[in-house]
């Protein structure tokens, strides 16, 4: 069985992490369609959680500090999709507002992260920069998602009487 080389690799991951970005932004926008819910909100990070079994076989593992930075990076990752997710209230139902800025943030992040996925993938595997990254996605996604969650919260609380009256004519 022929060998695949170190570039090859590189390649088919940089195409996987491109496919992988440009589905999460197209599943993001059709969402925006739909109504959302407190379920809806908190269910993508705890369906990652899974992710970390990963770490069972040895060639994923990677050290805590590794981690550490690459969960507080995609913290500061956070910080645009937070800043660019709001709620709106349409047919008495909680929809996600899009956002012109929710695209281009999303695009920007695709880049740094392809252009820190080059620079870490010197230094570690590919799988470990496999590793790196999913830690990195979910030090974004969950403090974005907390935020979401209070911000739905206070949102529903904000508007109970219209979201009742709507409860109660289904």
């Amino acid at each position: 069985m022929p060998s695949i080389s170190q570039s090859t690799l590189e390649l088919l991951s940089t195409i996987v992490i491109v496919c992988g970005a440009l589905a999460v932004i197209f599943i993001r926008l059709r969402a925006a369609k739909k109504p959302t819910s407190a379920r809806k909100i908190i269910m993508p990070p705890l369906g990652m959680v899974t992710g970390f079994l990963m770490f069972l076989f040895p060639v994923m593992r990677i050290s805590l500090t590794y981690a550490g930075i690459a969960f507080l990076v995609g913290c500061l990752f956070s910080y645009p999709l937070i800043a660019t997710s709001h709620m709106q209230l349409v047919d008495e139902q909680v929809y996600l507002k899009r956002s012109p800025a929710f695209v281009l943030v999303l695009l920007a992040l695709l880049v740094l992260r392809l252009i820190l996925h080059t620079y870490i993938e010197r230094y570690v595997s590919i799988p470990q920069t496999g590793a790196i990254f999913f830690v990195l996605a979910f030090g974004m996604i969950l403090p974005w998602r907390i935020a979401m969650y209070f911000r739905y919260q206070d949102f529903t609380k904000k508007h109970k009487q219209k979201l009742q009256m709507s409860e109660s004519n289904a």
